[in-house]
């Protein structure tokens, strides 16, 4: 019998992650960043990463924040976790499934941590109901810029750098400690998948199962979408259910996004269990996986299991980018090279026929990922602005998440990253925005009106008066 159903809290301290250990690994922290030279930039000492900026590697002295990285503490009855900012979401679900409960938005990518999607910016299939990541957050515990560790929530003297720390990225500081709201699961999910063969009319339906939170009447717990070219789009819609005929597994032969076509339109549907759900981008890192021959039958049979991973894939393409593999070898064979293409863009969901026509016909890559988002809180009264300021989205408006990771032929004579400085132009004509977790290519005046640069400046002099942290720009244009 769970705590929860007991009617009790969970307030145990799990091993080396409790409380008090908590306390001794933040002071432990505050003298390490005292000791680091005053004129050397901080930066974390990091086993994993999910961004797709590859810098040069740094001999300066790096934070170990390896202390962080567990869940402190759950709370079921009141459906509160308090977890390290360096937690991943793989090892945060493995500790609030056995009670039922899951983060309100868990991205899709196992290593992705807690810190870094609220930092960054996370998404996942319930955003059209749950919003973001930062959205579910009570109070962070941060490292400033300046070694302070300060608590910030919403209504604190420290609400300015809560609401401005999403899509700051590490420039204002490091979250230690997060206390995040849980909400219930069944123990599986049920798919449906729709076909639809034009993109206005799956951008229409998209809006209208947002708006109800339902499908024939029956309730939606999870929505997104693949677009495999202009006339072959598919919407997924997915709900928590107490039983299942039969589950599906993709963490081995099969292949979760080649389901969606052969399923679409079936009576049944599919089924998973909620954690395979979770997880079902993972195995394959959506597609990508096939870039490494991992999606062939024999190969993947001999990969292990335990290997079809998003974190395996992306340290196979961090090896690529140091060793020039893949343009010396498109060179040796003639072929044309090739120009990475990762990132994930937001437009308003009337805008999104009219950016998927733009794609398929200046990019011509698929599949693309299609996830819509929605803020769950809205602007308080009275205040000015956007709620969260540094990635300003509308109260109430209804945005789609398109997700695109591969390869584009270069042509002779084009400027560079042709493409990827397309896709920011179309964007920015569309009134969209673009996550800042991979390459990007804006001057200084477009990205801070873009990123909101007078609330950052104001930020960035409270809690980082010397500049001890990158800003936002050199960090996620300039590369640093």
């Amino acid at each position: 019998m769970t705590s929860q159903q007991q009617g009790t809290a969970d307030t145990s301290e799990p091993g080396r992650h409790g409380p008090a250990q908590h306390v001794a690994a933040v002071q432990k922290l505050r003298r390490d960043f005292r000791d680091l030279p005053q004129d050397a930039p901080v930066r974390l000492a990091k086993p994993t990463s999910n961004l797709f900026r590859f810098r040069e590697p740094s001999s300066a002295p790096a934070l170990d924040v390896s202390a962080f990285d567990g869940v402190i503490s759950i709370d079921p009855v009141e459906r509160l976790a308090d977890v390290g900012g360096m937690t991943t979401y793989e090892d945060l679900v493995a500790a609030t499934l056995p009670h039922g409960l899951m983060p309100n938005v868990v991205p899709q990518l196992r290593t992705i941590t807690l810190g870094g999607a609220v930092t960054g910016m996370g998404i996942e299939a319930s955003s059209f109901r749950s919003g973001l990541p930062h959205e579910a957050v009570q109070e962070m515990e941060i490292l400033t810029g300046s070694g302070e560790v300060v608590t910030a929530t919403r209504d604190n003297a420290h609400a300015d750098l809560f609401r401005g720390f999403p899509n700051s990225y590490g420039t204002l500081g490091y979250a230690l400690r997060l206390r995040i709201e849980l909400e219930p699961v069944g123990p599986y999910v049920h798919l449906r998948h729709l076909r639809f063969s034009d993109n206005r009319e799956a951008m229409e339906a998209l809006d209208r199962i947002c708006a109800d939170a339902e499908y024939e009447g029956g309730r939606v717990d999870f929505v997104d979408g693949v677009s495999f070219g202009p006339d072959e789009l598919y919407l997924t819609v997915a709900r928590f259910t107490d039983s299942a005929p039969w589950t599906s597994d993709y963490t081995g032969q099969d292949i979760y996004y080649r389901s969606i076509p052969r399923l679409a339109g079936r009576g049944p549907g599919d089924y998973l269990t909620t954690h395979d759900y979770l997880w079902r981008w993972d195995t394959d890192w959506f597609w990508c996986s096939r870039a490494f021959g991992a999606q062939n039958p024999v190969v993947r049979a001999l990969w292990p299991r335990a290997l079809k991973r998003s974190d395996v894939y992306r340290r196979l393409v961090a090896w690529d980018r140091r060793t020039d593999f893949s343009r010396l070898l498109n060179l040796y064979r003639g072929r044309p090279q090739q120009e990475p293409l990762i990132q994930d863009v937001e437009v308003g969901v009337e805008k999104g026929a009219e950016f998927l026509d733009f794609f398929h016909e200046e990019i011509g890559m698929s599949p693309v990922w299609m996830c819509p988002l929605r803020l769950r809180e809205p602007s308080p009264g009275g205040q000015q602005g956007p709620v969260w300021p540094l990635y300003p989205l509308q109260d109430e408006r209804l945005y789609v998440n398109f997700g695109f990771w591969g390869m584009v032929d270069m042509l002779p004579g084009r400027r560079r990253a042709h493409h990827n400085r397309r896709v920011e132009e179309e964007v920015s004509r569309l009134g969209g925005h673009k996550s800042l977790y991979s390459d990007s290519f804006y001057g200084q005046d477009e990205f801070w009106e873009l990123y909101n640069g007078a609330a950052y400046g104001e930020l960035k002099n409270t809690y980082d008066p010397h500049g001890r942290l990158l800003d936002l720009y050199a960090k996620c244009v300039g590369n640093r």
